[in-house]
């Protein structure tokens, strides 16, 4: 598939600190970094990052040989269980942690009507609503500059008419609509980080959402991202529903984010199951036909989305089998070892899809490169040099001793 669009090709002229050409020479090109973000769950660092241990080091090493962009959780009912009492420092400390290995943090996310706090049912929407925006106001300003990308809300498609229990979201997206509430919340997260990207995220993938999103670029909320969900327990979307479900969001023209795709590496879910959160099973064992089948259907996967100029990034959901409803949706089993999803996907990022070369200079010090956009380290005869490559534009680039 055609992955041109992910690359730069470009002429650069290499120098020394003094502006001579670095004529005739060899010059390395090793890529450290993607620009795509290639993102997975990142809930496994925070019991590292405030614990240790030698089990939780192994899987987050792993995770980190293949990915740069993690979802961590800020549901705000076990964010803050008790009010006044946000559970920030374990977050802080996880975030830092992942952006001091390079790593591009979101969080996940700052209004949904599950996992909501229960303390807020015993206030009036208007304070719903003013606690609310609070709440926004204290996470995107207190994590600015470690976390700059967020799910702002979540689900809304059906917020305003679940029913499954009574929750103070669902009451104020009564009242207010499903727009004018994500006019108010992306507003806001906007005014507290106008350089921050905001998504818009939803499971449903129907004309519904994407009737929401038209009403609300026309209502002129700043939506930096459309966020798609897949998790596809009942078994795999297949290419052509992709490629339908691209097609039909490509039309407005904003990024496209894949925030949460699972794939079975086990028996399928039922179809006649309605909600994926009712399917309650005592264990949810993978198979090695199972564990083929996920490789397989993953890397189409990964492939159809790479392959296309809107999407910018995709999250698998779950890094390590059982996380979520006890699927077998990982790409580690539960004894950590390695599931071939795990060396398929490692394959794609950080071999086809990746940049490791050497260039040879003419009597100027100009090379041609082609290079998979993202970050670089340039080095020749102990000198060395690091740049992100994301256009074509000429560079002159001076590497120092």
């Amino acid at each position: 598939m055609e992955t041109t669009h992910r690359k730069v090709n470009k002429r650069l002229r290499f120098t020394d600190e003094h502006g001579n050409p670095l004529s005739n020479r060899e010059i390395g090109i090793r890529q450290v970094n993607h620009a795509f973000l290639f993102g997975c769950g990142g809930f496994d660092f925070m019991p590292y990052v405030l614990k240790g241990g030698d089990e939780y080091k192994q899987l987050t090493d792993g995770w980190l040989e293949v990915f740069n962009y993690a979802t961590l959780p800020f549901y705000w009912g076990r964010y803050e269980p008790e009010e006044g009492k946000p559970n920030k420092d374990a977050l802080m400390k996880t975030a830092q942690y992942l952006k001091d290995k390079g790593v591009k943090v979101k969080g996940h996310p700052l209004c949904w009507h599950t996992v909501c706090a229960d303390w807020l049912m015993k206030y009036d929407n208007q304070t719903i609503m003013q606690k609310q925006l609070e709440r926004i106001d204290r996470e995107v300003t207190g994590y600015k500059g470690v976390i700059d990308m967020w799910d702002v809300i979540n689900e809304v498609v059906i917020m305003p008419i679940f029913d499954k229990y009574d929750n103070a979201i669902t009451r104020i997206c009564k009242e207010k609509g499903r727009v004018g509430l994500i006019k108010e919340v992306f507003e806001r997260a906007h005014e507290n980080n106008p350089d921050a990207m905001l998504l818009l995220n939803d499971f449903n993938t129907s004309i519904n959402y994407e009737i929401l999103i038209d009403g609300c670029l026309n209502a002129g909320v700043p939506i930096s991202a459309i966020g798609i969900q897949s998790h596809q327990h009942q078994g795999y979307w297949g290419r052509e529903k992709l490629e339908e479900v691209l097609e039909r969001f490509s039309h407005f023209g904003l990024p496209i984010h894949f925030t949460e795709n699972t794939l079975i590496s086990g028996e399928i879910m039922p179809s006649h199951i309605v909600d994926l959160n009712d399917w309650r099973v005592d264990s949810w064992p993978t198979t090695p036909e199972g564990e083929e089948r996920q490789a397989r259907q993953m890397e189409e996967m990964y492939r159809v989305l790479f392959s296309h100029p809107l999407v910018t990034a995709i999250t698998t959901w779950d890094y390590k089998d059982g996380a979520w409803l006890k699927a077998p949706s990982g790409f580690i089993r539960e004894d950590n070892s390695r599931k071939p999803s795990y060396e398929m996907l490692k394959k794609l990022v950080k071999q086809e899809w990746w940049t490791d070369t050497t260039v040879k200079t003419d009597e100027n010090g100009w090379a041609e490169i082609e290079a998979f956009k993202g970050d670089y380290q340039i080095s020749t005869e102990g000198r060395k040099a690091e740049v992100s490559l994301m256009d074509n534009a000429e560079m002159i680039l001076a590497l120092r001793d």
